[in-house]
């Protein structure tokens, strides 16, 4: 018999807007998307007022908006985001929480509902998040002005915005936005794997190729379009370079409309609210680890964080790789899918590696792209009854995971999981001295950013004898940067000048 305090998810809901920016009336909000995306949640249930009833706490997965200090909020900020979903949704919890930034944040959110519903602290869960940045940007170009922010008064558990992803060290000598900073990873990646540049576009490529198959048969995809491989690895207008090795499409699309919701209670709630047994997906094992921040990591080719979070959950539910059934594993970049296979010993072509389509394609819907997977793999799971999934959820660079395994299939305890250990693994294992001075050192990995086709900005991170230095182009020089463009320079040397702070490329040789 299930223990009566197991948890269990009961309730899903997405939403996707096409919205063509002509009706400012009819643009949706952050607010507007979750909010329809719990009241499909509660619908999906078949308890759908009873369940609205139990849902004592609702928590909301951070904006992209809110993540960022200082990004400009248009047409103003919602005040208290869950306490709004919530209530715009008709469920009136007693709690309300804000996330932290990363996208990690779905499924960690999962685990602690799962936690708190069977230790009793609350009944049900509400999670819940949209992004509405395509009707944003529509609204600028048009000129409507749009109002974002009514909010619900009431308790706010904001969260924040976390540990910083980046340090110093970091920012002055060239990481920064996700474009910049992932391509370290990228061609690390590729070196280990003895790939050239155009071998490796194409693997990207092809990857990618299989993802959009994907979006374009999901009804929740903000661009269901199927892509070749062949366009994917092609520089074209509509494809254009971003950083070395990325083009468009090779990224996050962030220029969504999309909502996702699930409702997480146990199942003596479930049975008394008479929700039925083929709504109900267990949470069988779950983990979540933290990574150093980029340049103090042993192997910028691998990560720890990835391989100890899904080991943790496979073993927590007792299953390998061969008994899952269906995978989404976090897309921001084709690295974190390429890492997680390999931790997994998954074969990509043979097995997806997503069920939505993955975030250029299903759409990146910012911190809360996991939400929209974790409810997806509930669907797959409610139509293979007994199946198991899997759900890689990834924050930052690389820098937070969180992963679950699920299944129709009641587990035979449930108990919380501690990564405690994980965590601990990986931090006992120290990353090289960083280095600020004049120096010379043989090139890891390093990026070339783009604007309208033109190399803007690069950086190389390189062993030297006294440790591992990043240093970045100095402003206007294009020889260093046609020669980072031009000839790869993974494997070459290359001379740092260091001053006021800052570590620059002299000569790569």
């Amino acid at each position: 018999m299930t223990d009566p305090r197991t948890p269990v998810v009961v309730a899903v809901g997405q939403v996707v807007d096409h919205w063509n920016g002509r009706d400012p009336a009819a643009a949706p909000s952050p607010v507007s998307l979750a909010a329809e995306a719990a009241r499909r949640a509660l619908a999906d249930s078949g308890a759908g007022p009873a369940l609205a009833g139990a849902v004592d706490r609702a928590v909301a997965v951070r904006t992209m908006l809110d993540s960022i200090p200082g990004a400009p909020q248009p047409f103003g900020r919602c005040a208290n985001l869950p306490l709004s979903i919530a209530r715009a949704a008709g469920i009136a919890p007693r709690e309300a929480i804000y996330s932290v930034v990363g996208g990690d944040q779905p499924q960690a959110l999962v685990n602690e509902a799962a936690e708190a519903v069977f230790a009793g602290d609350v009944r049900a869960v509400l999670i819940a998040g949209a992004e509405a940045t395509a009707a944003m940007k529509a609204a600028l170009r048009a000129g409507h002005a749009l109002g974002w922010s009514a909010s619900a008064e009431g308790p706010l558990d904001d969260r924040g915005l976390g540990a910083p992803l980046l340090t110093p060290y970091e920012l002055a000598n060239g990481l920064g936005m996700p474009t910049m900073t992932y391509p370290a990873f990228e061609h690390a990646l590729r070196a280990r794997l003895g790939l050239d540049r155009a071998a490796y576009t194409a693997l990207m490529s092809e990857l990618w190729a299989g993802f959009s198959t994907v979006a374009a048969a999901n009804p929740y995809a903000q661009f269901p379009q199927a892509r070749s491989a062949e366009f994917l690895a092609t520089p074209s207008a509509e494809n254009y370079p971003v950083s070395d090795p990325y083009l468009k499409w090779h990224v996050a699309q962030d220029a969504v409309n999309q909502g996702a919701a699930v409702v997480v209670t146990t199942v003596a709630t479930a049975d008394a609210l008479g929700i039925a047994a083929d709504k109900r997906v267990f949470l069988h094992g779950y983990a979540a680890a933290k990574d150093a921040t980029p340049t103090a990591r042993p192997d910028l080719s691998r990560s720890r964080a990835i391989a100890a979070v899904l080991a943790g959950a496979l073993d927590r539910a007792g299953k390998a790789t061969a008994d899952i059934a269906a995978f989404d594993l976090y897309s921001c970049f084709p690295c974190a899918v390429l890492l997680a296979a390999e931790a997994l010993g998954l074969d990509w072509r043979a097995v997806p590696a997503t069920v939505t389509g993955g975030l250029p394609f299903f759409g990146g819907a910012g911190n809360n792209y996991s939400l929209h997977a974790i409810a997806t793999m509930a669907e797959r799971l409610r139509a293979a009854p007994g199946s198991f999934g899997l759900v890689l959820a990834n924050g930052g660079f690389l820098s937070k995971e969180a992963a679950g395994v699920y299944s129709t299939e009641p587990p035979p305890t449930w108990q919380p999981q501690s990564s405690a250990a994980l965590q601990a693994t990986i931090d006992a294992e120290p990353g090289p001295p960083l280095v600020a001075a004049d120096c010379e050192g043989r090139v890891e990995t390093y990026t070339v950013t783009y604007a309208k086709g033109q190399a803007q900005q690069g950086y190389v991170v390189a062993a030297t004898a006294a440790g591992r230095v990043l240093a970045r182009t100095r402003r206007g020089d294009a020889a260093v940067l046609a020669e980072l463009a031009e000839r790869d320079p993974v494997g070459r040397t290359v001379r740092v000048e260091h001053a006021d702070g800052v570590n620059r490329i002299a000569a790569i040789a």
